[in-house]
């Protein structure tokens, strides 16, 4: 979650300010879970996760999240829909909470018939996770999002890095994700090429620091997000990821490289109850 405070400095205008790690699972993200694998039922998902089971209204899930931003004093954050197909439901919590919530939207652009563009009229960033379906973000396909984004001024999140999603494990879902497709350097031409658009790199490329610095260093128009728990420090230079000074030199080398007003402050969020 993140404050939307560079807006009127930023001239990429609130898009570009706004982190996409608000996970907004909603009742349509139960069901899709669900028929991933034989058994799995709305209720047993919940059940093995833990988790609040929402109402089939996404307007109910968002107004729970409103509030949880007014406890905590946070101006605005983005919602994601965290799997294909769930687009309908962080547009209709965004629509009920303008003020509040900006849309954000988890896209496969090689399965059959996902990229929808009227789908996504409401959405303000399309999310691509190229690892973990399978896909260049040179691909044909995965360019007709870019192509979208360039002309509908619409923002553009990438998801780079290593990948690890909890909840599939707990459900016992299968993970094939393929890190050929993480290098945050495969989107130095697709930047040059749409440089209208803002590219977000979170989680600064998640393990892929110095390449992910070189990206932004070249193309004005991608940014970091500072969000998750960011283990992969870990993979840093021992000087670099030492407890002590890991993550403020992370931070510091960022703000070097490319200044405050492109590295994007967020927090990787969770789940109700919390």
């Amino acid at each position: 979650m993140t404050q939307p405070a560079l807006e009127r400095e930023s001239p990429w205008g609130p898009l570009a300010v706004a982190d996409a790690h608000l996970h907004f699972f909603s009742h349509r993200f139960f069901e899709l879970l669900a028929k991933q694998k034989p058994g799995l039922t709305v209720e047993t998902v919940g059940e093995q996760l833990g988790w609040y089971l929402p109402s089939e209204q996404p307007e109910e899930l968002a107004q729970a999240w409103a509030a949880e931003l007014e406890r905590h004093d946070v101006q605005a954050a983005a919602l994601i829909a965290s799997v294909p197909g769930d687009e309908s439901s962080v547009a209709a919590a965004a629509s009920a909470f303008p003020e509040r919530f900006y849309a954000f939207a988890m896209v496969n652009p090689l399965a059959a018939q996902a990229w929808n563009p009227e789908a996504f009229s409401a959405i303000h960033a399309a999310c691509l996770f190229p690892a973990m379906h399978g896909y260049s973000v040179h691909d044909p396909a995965a360019q007709a999002v870019f192509e979208w984004a360039a002309m509908h001024h619409r923002a553009v999140f990438v998801h780079c890095g290593v990948l690890s999603v909890g909840f599939r494990a707990k459900l016992g879902l299968p993970s094939l994700f393929d890190m050929r497709f993480s290098n945050p350097i495969d989107l130095h031409a697709v930047a040059l090429r749409y440089p209208t658009v803002p590219i977000i790199v979170p989680h600064f490329g998640a393990g892929y620091f110095r390449e992910a610095l070189m990206l932004a260093d070249l193309c004005p128009n991608v940014f970091l997000d500072t969000s998750s728990s960011n283990r992969w420090v870990r993979y840093e230079e021992p000087h670099h990821a030492e407890p002590r000074g890991g993550l403020r030199n992370i931070f510091r080398r960022a703000l070097d490289v490319i200044g405050p007003q492109r590295l994007l402050f967020g927090t990787d969020s969770s789940y109700f109850p919390r």
